[in-house]
């Protein structure tokens, strides 16, 4: 019998509650959403659940929204993948504007890179992380360069148009 989107939800809805929601096909693949405090449970369960058998994580990344409201400043993304049938989801929870998550660096050891990344460029630090430290950056660069308060060009560029790509030009300094 091929796994079924219900069966996902009804599962994760008895095991956790109101702390997923949002459940949706969204461009086809199941996407929902988990409550930080549970979003490492969620994610181990998906991938235990012999019924389940979501063993790949295919992708984690960041997103920066600096127009939500306090508590949704950041999303984390988790891509999984169930190789025995074929099946993808994706699994978000969202951040206020100083994001702290656990790590899932124990749950797959490829998380490791994934989550550099996204300490490196949006500033989400991942909580039991072995490493986390820069890893496409200089050392040294003490800001976040993927979070949309910093312009994508430098001010003299008339070439380029930020808000063309999400971002407000303001007065904060680039450092």
């Amino acid at each position: 019998m091929a796994l079924e989107t219900v069966f996902i939800q009804e599962k994760l809805s008895h095991q956790f509650g109101n702390n997923v929601l949002n459940f949706e096909m969204k461009r086809d693949i199941f996407t929902f959403e988990a409550t930080p405090a549970t979003i490492h449970e969620v994610i181990r369960f998906l991938k235990v659940q012999e019924d389940l058998n979501f063993h790949f994580l295919t992708d984690l990344t960041g997103i920066h929204f600096p127009d939500n409201d306090d508590e949704h400043q950041f999303a984390v993304v988790y891509q999984l993948h169930n190789w025995m049938e074929n099946i993808r989801i994706r699994v978000k929870t969202y951040l206020p504007e100083n994001p702290e998550l656990k790590t899932i660096t124990d749950l797959f050891q490829c998380a490791n890179w994934m989550e550099r990344e996204a300490w490196d460029f949006f500033g989400i630090h991942f909580i039991g992380h072995p490493q986390l430290k820069r890893i496409l950056n200089m050392d040294e660069m003490v800001s976040f360069p993927m979070r949309k308060e910093f312009p994508m060009e430098d001010s003299g560029r008339t070439d380029k148009d930020d808000r063309f790509f999400g971002r407000t030009v303001s007065n904060k300094s680039t450092l």
